[in-house]
């Protein structure tokens, strides 16, 4: 999808945090691309990234669509930095409407007994400890706040196993999470929806997956290609805005159909494609 050069507006007034706001590299991963269609539409947004650098590049990107954004610095797996950066970013908001969770690694790839007691621990605490980490810090504000949605960015792997010990259960995590937050704070008028991207190329997976790797994510998708980041944040600003207001508690899934089809369909779909030249 084409980064959007066209906006209407849809969160004017309104003022957001996004973890993960950074990108490996020149590219535009998730994180980046929410935060851009977020200030795009009017919102002010609190940029949350361990990398100062790649948030700036984020910065620049706002900067040139006219967008008013900040970044702000730490490791927000730690409890006590995501209460700081949560704090620092909501004087500068001067309040919160909504609270994108974006942040992910990957690691934990072969069988549970071999994998390091250590990899699981760190996926763990990136991958489910920071939503976790960022939603307490950041509930008062959100109570208060206009808008008030949390959406989370969590993963097919989540949904249909992929045979990888810590990715899939933390992303799972994330959303049993969703649906108890919207459970336990839907009264307050709070949503929380979660968003599970399937074959998405952004730079940190086109670090590892390339050629064949390719070639069978875009085959086996019904629709037959990759989606990227851009693909995500359209979504991502559907379920925070207003529109969605009657929405809350579900998984959209972003994967070209990955996740209804079959396995023999799957395999078919893959065998019948011509390998990568």
């Amino acid at each position: 999808m084409p980064q959007p050069t066209v906006f209407h507006g849809r969160l004017n007034g309104w003022r957001a945090i996004v973890t993960g706001a950074g990108t490996l590299g020149d590219g535009v991963g998730t994180g980046k691309a929410i935060a851009a269609l977020f200030a795009g539409e009017g919102a002010k947004v609190a940029l949350l990234d361990l990398d100062e650098a790649r948030a700036q590049t984020t910065l620049e990107l706002i900067v040139g669509l006219n967008g008013e954004a900040r970044v702000f610095t730490g490791n927000v797996a730690e409890a006590q930095a995501a209460e700081r950066m949560t704090a620092e970013a909501l004087e500068w908001l001067g309040g919160l409407d909504t609270l994108i969770n974006n942040i992910g690694i990957g690691a934990g790839a072969g069988q549970l007994h071999t994998v390091p007691q250590a990899d699981i621990d760190k996926v763990m605490a990136v991958n489910f400890g920071t939503v976790i980490n960022m939603c307490r810090a950041a509930m008062p504000a959100l109570l208060e706040g206009q808008g008030k949605s949390i959406v989370n960015i969590a993963s097919v792997a989540g949904i249909l196993a992929h045979g990888n010990s810590a990715y899939g259960p933390s992303k799972a995590a994330v959303i049993q999470l969703t649906a108890e937050l919207a459970v336990m704070y839907g009264r307050d008028g709070i949503r929380a929806n979660c968003v599970a991207p399937g074959h998405i190329m952004t730079p940190m997976v086109e670090a590892y997956v390339k050629g064949e790797g390719r070639r069978v994510r875009s085959a086996i998708a019904p629709i037959g290609i990759e989606g990227d980041a851009w693909d995500i944040a359209q979504a991502t600003l559907f379920l925070a805005g207003p529109e969605s207001r009657f929405i809350s508690g579900i998984t959209l899934p972003v994967d070209g159909g990955v996740t209804v089809l079959g396995p023999l369909a799957a395999y078919e779909r893959v065998s019948q494609e011509a390998p990568a030249a």
